[in-house]
């Protein structure tokens, strides 16, 4: 099945399609030919995510998805949330969004330093619209840790990870997002939980 993906971000065109898996065939606006930026003015995860697939849908008359993202520590009440990406003044800059919050937290202690990856997916197929959503928590770390991942996966620490049978167990070492293999990652992300559903879902309806 094609769908286009809301996004211009590679590392999340790859992570989708590794989690879609076999016979879901994903591309990009800009390789459709549509490359406007695509707006992602709401002020809710579900506002952005519906916004950005309206886009592609009136734009393209495609099948497509869109999601949006985002990181909700709870000492800041929710922040960043919608303005993850851009949490840092500018451009979005991970490395600067990242030792921000880094430094906002510099002198709280870890049980007060809960949070979670949220994400919304939004599909759209014919004139269908649904949306899914995924939830990751856990805790942000103090330092950075781990080469892989983006965003702030070197700094959120998950409360479960796949253990060596696939069954979750507790992070009692403290790993990392970006410490995990990628297949590890992908089977516990919000992003990940969002496409499992939206896979399941397409293949329920027989697409």
């Amino acid at each position: 099945m094609k769908l286009i993906f809301a996004t211009a971000n590679l590392h999340k065109l790859q992570e989708a399609s590794e989690i879609l898996g076999p016979g879901f065939e994903l591309s990009t606006p800009a390789a459709n030919g549509l490359t406007d930026e695509i707006p992602e003015t709401g002020n809710t995860l579900e506002a952005n995510s519906l916004q950005k697939a309206s886009f592609i849908k009136e734009r393209l008359g495609a099948d497509c998805f869109a999601d949006d993202s985002g990181l909700e520590v709870d000492y800041l009440d929710g922040a960043p949330g919608v303005y993850t990406a851009r949490y840092a003044a500018g451009e979005p800059q991970y490395k600067d969004n990242l030792e921000k919050l880094l430094c906002v937290l510099k002198d709280v202690p870890w049980e007060k330093r809960t949070a979670r990856f949220r994400a919304v997916v939004t599909l759209i197929i014919g004139t269908e619209v649904k949306q899914f959503e995924g939830v990751l928590e856990g805790h942000i770390g103090t330092e950075r840790k781990g080469d892989g991942g983006f965003g702030y996966d070197p700094i959120f620490i998950p409360e479960e990870i796949p253990g060596p049978d696939g069954a979750l167990v507790p992070n009692a070492k403290g790993v990392a997002n970006a410490e995990l293999p990628e297949g590890d990652k992908n089977a516990i992300s919000h992003r990940g939980q969002c496409m499992r559903a939206m896979a399941a879902y397409l293949r329920s309806i027989g697409k």
